[in-house]
């Protein structure tokens, strides 16, 4: 059975279970990024987190990613799983693991791979503020959205 490299969760994250799908033996690097929860964010007090997804493309995307990757550099494997609903402060959100021959290559492509989530996966955060709430506009957080939330076109579905 083949272990499936990317992932929407809605439950927490098995980190040494993404480490593992990406194991080989020509791996000489795995790099672990894992995205945790703060508690602070420019001097804002954050109470808990909430992620939705759409996860087809979620997915696609998350594939996308590693093409681009594998691109990149052809040695490289991959694994993404990302979680959604509730979370609490140092809960894991995210985590990818990278396998490479080299230490140097894990690490960039680990560090691409987290920034094309957040440009363009579509999984969406709702910060639970200790002074309200805020749906952030993109995984940027340099978009916000017009109606308050995150707009779901026909046909699409979320899970959180």
């Amino acid at each position: 059975m083949t272990a499936t490299l990317f992932e929407i969760i809605d439950k927490p994250i098995d980190v040494e279970q993404v480490r593992q799908k990406v194991l080989n033996r020509n791996a000489g690097a795995i790099t672990l990024f894992i995205g945790t929860v703060r508690e602070m964010t420019n001097g804002k007090k954050t109470l808990h987190l909430e992620y939705q997804a759409y996860p087809a493309m979620a997915i696609k995307m998350f594939e996308q990613i590693a093409k681009e990757i594998q691109e990149q550099w052809p040695e490289v494997k991959i694994a993404i799983s990302h979680r959604v609903g509730h979370l609490a402060i140092s809960d894991i959100a995210v985590v990818i693991a990278v396998s490479s021959p080299h230490r140097k290559i894990a690490y960039l492509a680990n560090e691409y791979a987290i920034d094309r989530i957040k440009q363009i996966v579509p999984i969406w955060k709702k910060e639970h503020w200790e002074d309200g709430t805020e749906w952030i506009g993109d995984q940027l957080e340099n978009i916000p959205y017009p109606k308050g939330e995150p707009v779901i076109q026909e046909g699409e579905e979320k899970c959180d």
